[in-house]
């Protein structure tokens, strides 16, 4: 074996207001360790105050301004390339999207919590086949009426002070369409919950220019409209609406002035090439990255053509949240439906890879959502902050 090379350099000033000490480094094939060489003056008399942390290796500019030239924010991504990071080892994937987390947002603690609420349950004529709401599956969902505009504001209210920043609003249609009633109590919640200081997020089905606008109007932040998979495996999930239907949608939201939600579900059978392909689509998606993107776990509800689906792994759901993370650096990747089937070890894995937003409160639309105090312990043993992500530029 090769004889460790060694050297004296000057310790970090960080660490101690005594006369630096020197540090001792040893290099040998793939391992670096520092030992301190005690200086020959005593330690200074205890601090009173907190110690500044110390600086980490994420924290030098000299490697940020590395990973930004490495991986720059682009919409000319073609699908080789983003192939050529979705099958980077496992491990090195998530190394590459942390580095690309730390040198794009302020502080990677940050987390943003989001509720979604189903304001309209069920009754969907839609045949998306993952869908406890559609009316062509016999499931245990029930069709609902329109929820309550003060019942909706209430909820809102609650979400905030329990810590979300964002609140959704989910209805169960096709589109919008001419929904006049509906549509008119819908622009009130908007304006009501905007009011009380939270980001307002909508998913309604299609919508048209006119629709966007006015939901503009109204305050709301974020549409969603989800691609759910690539544009080859889409006629596989749904055919009661195309491909193009949804990016006009998106195309519609954006030209309204409202930001881009916009995401895919893992597990309907698609294949890794499937997954490739959607994050292609949102590299490349007109008028730029979109400002959100759900990673959803297929939640396999009895009645639908996938009740049987095997579960996805957390290895998959984190290897997409990386991929994401590194073709959409400026993008918050929100970890959403089925993590309550994953432990908090696996969750970790996925903020490591890049995950900055999650979907708080017990349900989500239909399905079983972690406690938020569930979700408030694992914040706490991870350092995490829950709190909406700041960029660290524009």
């Amino acid at each position: 074996p090769r004889a460790a090379a060694r050297r004296l350099v000057p310790a970090p000033a960080a660490f101690s207001s005594a006369p630096r000490a020197a540090a001792e480094v040893a290099v040998t094939p793939n391992v670096i360790s520092v030992t301190t060489v005690a200086a020959s003056t005593p330690p200074p008399a205890p601090q009173t105050s907190t110690p500044p942390r110390p600086s980490t290796l994420a924290d030098s500019r000299e490697l940020e301004r590395v990973v930004l030239a490495k991986y720059p924010v682009r919409s000319t991504w073609t699908r080789e390339e983003v192939r050529g990071v979705f099958e980077l080892p496992l491990l090195e994937l998530v190394r590459e999207a942390s580095l690309v987390h730390r040198a794009y947002w302020a502080d990677a603690k940050e987390v943003q919590r989001c509720t979604l609420l189903s304001i309209k349950t069920g009754g969907c004529t839609e045949n998306c086949s993952y869908c406890s709401q559609s009316v062509k599956y016999k499931t245990h969902v029930r069709p609902t009426k329109q929820l309550a505009v003060e019942d909706v504001v209430a909820a809102a209210k609650r979400a905030k002070e329990a810590g979300s920043s964002r609140f959704c609003m989910g209805a169960a249609w096709r589109e919008l369409g001419n929904k006049k009633r509906a549509f008119r109590d819908i622009l009130e919640m908007v304006e009501r919950i905007s009011a009380e200081g939270l980001e307002v997020c909508a998913t309604l089905g299609m919508l048209d220019a006119e629709q966007a606008r006015q939901l503009k109007a109204a305050g709301l932040t974020a549409y969603n409209h989800n691609l759910d998979t690539s544009r080859e495996f889409y006629p596989s999930v749904v055919t009661t609406r195309s491909y193009d239907d949804r990016l006009a949608t998106i195309h519609n939201v954006r030209a309204a002035g409202l930001s881009v939600c916009s995401g895919g579900i893992l597990g309907l059978g698609e294949q890794d090439g499937d997954r490739v392909a959607m994050l292609t689509e949102y590299a490349r998606l007109a008028g730029g990255h979109p400002e959100s993107l759900p990673v959803n776990a297929l939640v396999a509800v009895g009645g639908t053509p996938l009740a049987d689906a095997p579960k996805v792994s957390a290895f998959d759901v984190a290897r997409v949240i990386a991929t994401a993370r590194v073709v959409l650096p400026r993008t918050m990747v929100r970890l959403s439906a089925g993590r309550l089937d994953f432990s908090h070890a696996e969750q970790a894995l996925m903020f490591m890879a890049g995950a900055n937003s999650i979907f708080d409160g017990d349900k989500l639309l239909t399905t079983p959502n972690p406690d938020r105090d569930l979700d408030a312990a694992l914040f706490d043993v991870l350092g995490i902050k829950g709190v909406k992500p700041t960029p660290r530029r524009p």
